[in-house]
């Protein structure tokens, strides 16, 4: 990450946890749908405990190392915005959430394009099954994954034909704009990908 970036997010991170830290454990747990352990948040991150100490706000990851400052300030987003809601349970694509339609060509770049130009469609299918993904009803195979408690995302491919060549799209559940914004959700996505590819590769 570059020093602009970095610049960036310090004083949104530093924003996030002084919001954060007047809110009660107990509450922050009820509005993201993590749970309290030992005084801290325990916030699963595709099926990965992190640990958010309270109340100072710092990241920890599963081996116990303090986060990088993307994730966190993508976590603390996710705290600040989350009020409780449940998933919908409606799929809706990248450039339907607020603001999506502007970052949408990028996003399918990096996301459902990548998939199809690394993977084929039966690598594709196994390495979602690998990494614990449910089917779901979309396209010629989905797979739904959980990113954050309130936030499931799905991959979909559709295969080809003599035509038409493969395609795929990560998709999001129709509530996802209500806890974190279009580049929160965008990072979700390249993460999801990014396993799907190493995973189909192994």
């Amino acid at each position: 990450m570059g020093a602009e970036n970095r610049r960036h997010l310090g004083p949104k991170i530093a924003q996030a946890r002084e919001a954060l830290a007047k809110v009660p454990l107990a509450e922050l747990a009820r509005r993201s749908g993590g749970k309290v352990a030992g005084g801290s948040l325990v916030l699963p991150f595709f099926g990965t405990p992190y640990r958010v100490s309270w109340p100072k706000l710092r990241v920890w990851g599963p081996k116990g190392e303090e986060c990088s400052e993307e994730l966190t300030a993508l976590l603390l987003d996710y705290l600040v915005l989350a009020d409780g809601t449940p998933p919908e349970g409606r799929w809706i694509g990248f450039r339907e959430l607020p603001h999506g339609n502007f970052y949408f060509r990028a996003f399918q770049g990096y996301t459902g394009d990548i998939l199809v130009r690394e993977l084929d469609f039966p690598s594709f299918k196994r390495a979602a099954k690998n990494l614990g993904g449910k089917p779901i009803e979309f396209g010629d195979a989905g797979f739904a994954f959980s990113a954050l408690p309130l936030i499931p995302l799905a991959a979909v491919w559709w295969a080809g034909d003599e035509e038409f060549p493969d395609r795929a799209a990560v998709l999001f559940d129709a509530t996802a704009g209500k806890f974190l914004p279009a580049e929160g959700l965008a990072i979700l996505g390249r993460i999801l990908c990014k396993r799907l590819i190493r995973a189909g590769k192994g």
